[in-house]
């Protein structure tokens, strides 16, 4: 009877790693979207960021051919 005991006391850390390594697939799937919403979201803060240089260049060479 007392290697039942020690089959139970060696079965609790076998299922925790089992658990925590079914937990632990959903989180790469997870992190996957954000990665890529993030990349999305500089890609488009870069162009925006673009954008709004070119925009400053053009107002300031407008002031600068009025003064």
């Amino acid at each position: 009877m007392e290697w039942l005991q020690y089959l139970l006391f060696l079965l609790c850390p076998l299922m925790m790693i089992f658990c925590m390594k079914g937990h632990g697939g959903s989180h790469k799937h997870q992190d996957s979207h954000i990665t890529r919403d993030l990349n999305r979201k500089v890609v488009n803060l870069q162009e925006e960021n673009k954008k709004l240089k070119n925009e400053v260049d053009s107002l300031s060479s407008i002031v600068k051919k009025e003064s």
